[in-house]
């Protein structure tokens, strides 16, 4: 496990090359954190290291984002917060994209914690309450 502290948007380039290092063996990411923790703004800093030219938002109603690094890689980044059943997952075809070599994001995995593999990647973000920017991120 590792361990980030993030004490403001300042820090994020650091704490997402930490997190692309872990990507040569893991695919899958989920990120985990209450709303408003920063797992959007945290996925858009790994986006643009890795050279996504596009606008990465939260996919909060459409459920998923692609994008394209230059490249040419294509990522996609899901948000199953507004996911009630697993059967929704699988209406979107989430194993489509799960066993393809594509790297996927995910915000609000415990949604659908039981559809993970086993070698998916947590990224836990916790939020300080004592300062509303200071981040503590665990990877592992």
């Amino acid at each position: 496990m590792t361990q980030i502290e993030v004490d403001g948007l300042g820090d994020l380039p650091d704490a997402a090359e930490k997190i692309i290092e872990r990507l040569v063996s893991h695919r899958i990411v989920a990120f985990y954190g209450p709303m408003g923790a920063g797992k959007t703004t945290l996925i858009r800093e790994i986006c643009n290291q890795l050279g996504v030219q596009d606008n990465v938002t939260s996919p909060t109603f459409a459920l998923i984002n692609q994008y394209r690094t230059e490249e040419g890689t294509r990522i996609n980044h899901f948000d199953f917060y507004r996911i009630n059943k697993l059967e929704e997952a699988y209406d979107l075809g989430y194993e489509e994209y799960f066993d393809s070599d594509d790297l996927c994001l995910i915000e609000w995995p415990e949604k659908i914690e039981e559809l993970l593999p086993e070698d998916t990647l947590k990224v836990m973000i916790e939020v300080d309450p004592d300062h509303d920017d200071r981040r503590l991120i665990t990877v592992g």
